[in-house]
């Protein structure tokens, strides 16, 4: 969608109803019962394609944002919105965005200046960190400050801009070194006027330090230490208040468990069960010289901070535990927890997300950004939470909804403004990459219109805000776009006397299945894969493994089912290892999108990382299931002086492959495996780990009795291949490795005693590393069973959460979070009669020792690709330029053909 639409309406409301209207689903050959039929929706029989509201979100969510959006932004790159202020007596709204900031004049509703870090020598490479923007007039003139890192160079600074006669340019650069730590990264900011003196608060986000500038010299006053990565600052009376993400510094350790956020940048406590944070902090310091005077207890991940007008209260958005702190300024206690959750009530399932805050001139209106409720709460303050608050306790009133993920809040005398993070997601095409005329003619001709992952503008929303009757309309809108009746269902008693099926209808039902094996592959849109499969919605010109280079999975959709209408939840690999094992991301994941300052995450190594209520293997286990981790989570420790080669004739030749598998999560490493090496080394070929786990597998058989795990969580990941790096296998080898190995773990389970009773779901982490016509988000899915032998394509809308959400519907486990409670099980994946006939796997039909040459052998654009894919950076999983893996994909695969560069964007597209 492009520039100034929509306000939401009765046509709006009426659209939404239709599509949230539970009529009964279409059916192939399965008869639906009413059970079923009351958890359908008409979302469940669309596609993510198309760009008219309501907007489909790939995690069981509906865009359909209140008031006017404004989008900008290069449709060549990932554009996110952060944080907004208001410029006093102007109609002007500062815009923090992730690659600069921009003005956005709210009358006319566009962008009328914009300034990029490129722009200026001292700032390039340079990308906005979480949130943090500050504007102040001074004798007509407008002042903006924010904060900035590049973790290529480890600079970091606060910037600021000054706007003038219509000019918006950089003037200032107060740079901060890290202090052991990788980066400084300064984070939020407080401007306050003492003594006559402009003075600036900065949080140090990777320092653990609150650093006070004289903003006319530049000059540091003091710096003091905070808890762990400091994020939100607030100054009331002669206080400042600094919000510490994850909590205070781990001094006493003998009886509390700390982690890494990762080691790189300290340690927290954390929850053993989960390994997730376990506490998070608010420290109080004097403005005078930074004396700490106290450390209050708050909610989990405290992130944004907001003083109230008279300076009695400061307000703390608890991220992690859907609430906000109200502290009070003179006695520095927490006098009143406020939960803002969408779908309050028992069981209490999280994941709102709390993560930006405003409030009303008379300081009685909380305004708070709820990141995946896509909506903003509004809530009316009570006594204990402002002076001139209503009787009784805070209370919400409403919710308002937006577009995705809200992370910054402005309130203006009648309008709210607000940055939504994720926008409307990943969808920009080819055609909008033409329309700005960034790739020639000549690129585009005959090519489908497709999307990538990394690709989609910014946007912000200006709601002018509403009456009470219309706060009560917008939130019966958030309650349907956010499928509240499928929490309700959720929670349903299991019926008595039920016989066992397949999957479910009430959690706590049987099932004819006792065991589940969850298998994450690594990056793939489904047409660059499938695509040439005539069965399902497909795009052959874009499909560059197809079936002669994955044969199993082929045959998979053949035999089994082809799903067509199967989507990832995120947009890249830290993304996406939340989503498979998860079912949400943290708001922490979410502030890192495009970013990733203090970790990639597609390894769980980042306490911070991980939502409160844990992974799926911690929902079995604490359930009385038992759990095989294979590759997940962990990281391989072996000798690397051997190459791809020496690996792979080892294997041959039957020598053992000597490693050792480290978690830092206590409750992964009694479940890892250490027969199976971990996932994020793309030296070691997958026919090992096949090997390892098919060995497991017979040990099990071997065992009286049922000893094979109830759920198996495995990491099978060579299909993101190392491009043409000299030495190891092509992309076309690496690919059909996996594809391989799959087909060899699937054939050694229906071969097995246990394949009456097990069920195998398969998922890429996400389709961030190609294209795809359809959608960006749409990748490769396979549900694999005795009883999922349908021999079709399954075109109903699933995605990652209906996967985590079928396994826990099988194994009678609770839904872990909102977003997962909400989800669709996989009903239409399975018949009512098993057919017990073991699937044989096809052999590779490209040699998996098929080397890259060696640069002396290369020349023109294969020498450049081969430089490009031997640096550093593509050594791990996701560790490079994703555009620039794309690229050397296709000239890998295509070969002289011409690339269809408005797919993907430029060469220069970052990680």
């Amino acid at each position: 969608m492009k520039g100034n639409w929509h306000v939401i309406g009765r046509a709006a409301c009426c659209l939404i109803a239709g599509l949230l209207g539970c009529s009964g689903p279409k059916t192939h050959q399965n008869r639906v019962g009413p059970e079923q039929a009351t958890l359908h929706s008409p979302y469940d029989d669309s596609t993510l394609h198309g760009n008219h509201l309501p907007l489909l979100l790939p995690y069981n969510r509906l865009l359909a944002p209140a008031g006017h959006v404004v989008a900008y932004g290069s449709a060549d790159v990932e554009n996110h919105a952060l944080d907004v202020q208001l410029v006093p007596d102007t109609p002007l709204l500062a815009v923090e965005d992730r690659y600069g900031i921009a003005l956005v004049d709210t009358l006319q509703r566009r962008v009328v200046t914009r300034w990029a870090y490129a722009a200026d020598a001292r700032t390039k490479g340079m990308i906005s960190t979480y949130s943090g923007l500050k504007v102040r007039r001074e004798n007509g003139t407008t002042h903006l400050y924010w904060s900035a890192s590049n973790g290529a160079t480890r600079q970091s600074g606060v910037l600021e801009a000054e706007y003038k006669a219509g000019q918006l340019r950089l003037t200032r650069l107060f740079p901060f070194a890290p202090v052991g730590a990788p980066l400084a990264l300064p984070n939020d900011l407080a401007l306050t006027t003492e003594r006559g003196q402009h003075c600036l608060y900065v949080a140090l986000n990777g320092n653990n330090q609150l650093v006070k500038l004289d903003l006319t010299t530049g000059q540091t006053v003091w710096t003091q230490p905070t808890g762990t990565a400091p994020y939100g600052v607030a100054v009331a009376g002669e206080q400042v208040f600094v919000s510490n993400w994850g909590g205070p510094q781990p001094t006493y350790t003998l009886r509390q468990e700390a982690a890494g956020v990762p080691d790189a940048y300290g340690r927290v406590y954390v929850d053993p069960r989960t390994g997730a944070t376990a506490h998070g902090t608010v420290s109080v310091m004097r403005r005078i010289d930074g004396h700490l005077v106290k450390e209050l207890s708050v909610g989990l991940h405290p992130t944004a901070l907001l003083a109230s007008p008279d300076e009695q209260f400061v307000y703390v958005a608890n991220g992690n535990s859907d609430a906000v702190s109200v502290v009070a300024a003179n006695d520095l206690r927490v006098r009143e927890t406020i939960s803002v959750q969408l779908l309050p009530g028992p069981p209490g399932y999280g994941g709102d997300s709390p993560n930006a805050l405003a409030l009303d001139a008379a300081g009685t209106t909380l305004y708070v950004a709820n990141g995946l409720d896509n909506a903003v709460a509004v809530v009316q303050l009570g006594q204990a939470a402002a002076h001139a608050g209503a009787p009784g306790a805070s209370q919400v009133r409403g919710f308002i909804p937006t577009e995705a993920y809200p992370s910054g809040l402005a309130l203006g005398p009648r309008t709210l403004f607000v940055a939504n993070l994720e926008g409307e997601g990943a969808r920009v095409s080819t055609q909008d990459i033409r329309a700005e005329g960034s790739e020639p003619e000549a690129a585009l001709k005959g090519a489908p219109p497709a999307y990538n992952a990394h690709h989609q503008r910014a946007t912000v929303s200006l709601i002018a805000l509403p009456t009470a009757r219309q706060l009560e309309q917008y939130t019966t809108q958030v309650r349907q776009l956010n499928f509240a009746f499928r929490k309700e269902l959720a929670q349903q008693l299991p019926r008595p006397h039920t016989p066992p099926v397949p999957l479910p209808e009430r959690i706590g039902e049987p099932s004819v299945f006792k065991h589940v094996v969850y298998i994450i592959k690594e990056n793939r849109t489904y047409d660059q894969v499938l695509g040439d499969m005539a069965q399902g919605r497909g795009a052959p010109a874009l499909c560059v493994f197809g079936d002669s280079v994955t044969p199993n999975q082929h045959q998979l959709a053949r035999e089994f089912l082809l799903l067509d209408n199967y989507y990832a939840s995120g947009k890249s690999s830290a993304e996406g290892h939340q989503w498979t094992d998860a079912g949400m991301v943290s708001d922490y994941v979410e502030k890192n999108v495009r970013a990733w300052f203090r970790s990639y995450p597609h390894v769980q190594e980042d306490a911070l990382v991980y939502s409160p209520t844990g992974f799926i293997w911690n929902n079995a286990a604490d359930h009385g299931k038992t759990v095989r981790i294979y590759g997940e989570a962990s990281q391989p420790h072996y000798d690397t002086q051997l190459s791809w080669t020496d690996i792979y004739t080892n294997y041959q030749a039957g020598r053992p492959f000597k490693f050792t598998n480290t978690s830092t999560i206590s409750r992964v490493r009694p479940l890892l495996s250490q027969n199976y090496p971990a996932s994020d080394e793309l030296r070691i070929t997958d026919q090992v780990r096949a090997e390892a786990f098919i060995k497991e597998l017979a040990a099990f058989e071997k065992q009286p009795g049922d000893t094979f795990p109830n759920l198996s969580v495995m990491a099978l990941s060579t299909d993101h291949t190392v491009g043409t790096r000299p030495g190891m296998p092509t992309p076309v080898a690496m690919v059909a490795d996996n594809d391989l190995a799959l087909g060899r773990i699937l054939e050694a389970l229906s071969k097995s005693r246990f394949w009456a009773t097990t069920v195998v779901f398969v998922t890429e982490d996400d389709s961030q590393s190609g294209w795809d016509h359809v959608s960006a988000y749409r990748t490769t899915g396979f549900v694999v069973s005795p009883y999922s032998r349908l021999s079709r394509t399954v075109t109903k809308n699933y995605n990652q959460t209906c996967v985590v959400r079928s396994i826990e519907q099988i194994l009678g486990l609770p839904p872990m979070n909102v977003v997962d409670a909400t989800a669709l099980p996989m009903f239409e994946c399975f018949a009512a009669r098993p057919n017990l006939t073991p699937f044989r796997s096809r052999p590779n039909r490209v040699r998996l020792d098929r080397l890259n040459p060696a640069l002396s052998k290369l020349t023109g654009a294969a020498l450049r690709y081969g430089r490009l894919s031997s640096g550093p950076e593509f050594d791990h999983i996701d560790g490079g330029r994703d555009d620039v893996m794309n690229r050397i994909i296709w000239f890998a695969t295509k070969g002289q053909q011409p690339y269809p560069a408005a797919l993907t964007g430029p060469a220069s597209d970052g990680n």
